[in-house]
């Protein structure tokens, strides 16, 4: 999955995905410029992939994490959700989420965070966070996950297995997380334990360091952690991504290819390289190589395509065109403003 500088699908961007062949795409907030331009883009990027069709993918959390221009509904940050104490409130933020990008072409979403707000010192989580105990972000992670997924967009539960601890910014370093294998089972765990016996089909890997889980390798870049407590513990079925592998937190301590084989052969199913075009044909390159020469196990990876291709199939196929004509009753509409109207003013429900 890759990100781009573009607007619009230029004849260079064009060439290389027909070179490449990537299966997902995501977009930021440097892609879009307005509802019709967003839906002419991801038409565009589908027309370009052809029969395979691609996950196009959004970090649409709300709050500070939204890549969506003003024209849309845009919510608060989770924890301004999770403080109207409905879980249907919740749910229907996110239907309505799920609705406007459905609307213009997208059809995954890089969320709910699911990690717990535990240490005020975090510098990258804190209000992504629906809260500070496990209970309440099950709770409201599961009804945001079917908000999204009933209205046919993938949610992807992030970041496995629990960014809430750092005291650190991936983006920017390797953060460590010292708590105990205990202390992970009963607290970070247990949002994604949820998440995953309510319907979750999406995980983020998390650039983070636990000890206690695995003395040597980031969660992204480690089997223990992806195969045997993501896989075999917890038993999820669905799509492994990794975090964006330009992240310093990866970057500083290996090349990008040696990253993303490293992730692969931990368990990973698709890999992010959003932004770069030079290190997304470096990871392309390594991947071809890494499986010509066995370092990657054709069977594992046969498995992986199996799992992206089983989600395409309820999210993405058939893909049908999108019409921008339907986007003014579709986009920031009275009926969607008057449910983030009503959680950002909670005193004002009807209980």
């Amino acid at each position: 999955m890759i990100g781009f500088e573009e607007t619009e699908v230029t004849p260079d961007l064009r060439t290389w995905m027909q070179d490449f062949r990537p299966g997902g795409v995501i977009l930021f907030s440097r892609n879009l410029v307005n509802p019709e331009q967003i839906a002419q883009l991801t038409n565009d990027l589908q027309a370009v992939a052809g029969d395979t069709s691609l996950l196009i993918a959004i970090d649409q959390e709300g709050g500070r994490v939204s890549r969506l221009p003003s024209d849309f509904t845009i919510f608060p940050p989770a924890s301004t959700v999770a403080q109207s104490g409905s879980t249907d409130m919740a749910y229907q933020a996110a239907a309505v989420t799920a609705k406007e990008l459905r609307s213009v072409g997208i059809n995954m979403n890089m969320a709910p965070v699911l990690d717990i707000h535990t240490n005020p010192a975090n510098p990258i989580i804190g209000n992504r966070a629906f809260g500070t105990k496990p209970e309440q972000v099950c709770q409201m992670g599961a009804a945001t996950i079917a908000g999204l997924q009933d209205h046919r967009v993938l949610a992807c539960g992030k970041h496995f297995p629990g960014h809430g601890d750092t005291s650190t910014d991936s983006h920017f370093e390797l953060p460590t997380v010292s708590a105990s294998r205990h202390r992970l089972e009963e607290i970070e765990l247990e949002p994604f334990r949820y998440a995953i016996n309510h319907g979750l089909q999406a995980m983020m890997t998390a650039h983070v360091h636990y000890p206690a889980l695995d003395p040597t390798y980031p969660a992204t870049l480690s089997s223990t952690i992806l195969s045997e407590l993501l896989r075999q513990d917890l038993g999820f079925s669905g799509v492994i991504l990794s975090d964006d592998l330009e992240m310093r937190a990866i970057l500083d301590h290996a090349p990008i290819g040696d990253a993303a084989i490293r992730s692969l052969q931990a368990g990973a199913d698709m890999l992010l390289v959003c932004k770069s075009r030079a290190l997304a044909t470096d990871t392309f390159q390594a991947l071809g190589h890494a499986l010509s020469s066995h370092q990657l196990d054709t069977n594992q990876v046969a498995a992986s395509l199996a799992r992206i291709h089983a989600v395409k199939q309820q999210f993405v196929y058939p893909y049908h065109p999108i019409d921008s004509s339907t986007l003014s009753t579709m986009v920031g509409i009275p009926s969607h403003r008057a449910i983030l109207a009503q959680i950002m003013n909670p005193t004002d429900m009807i209980v």
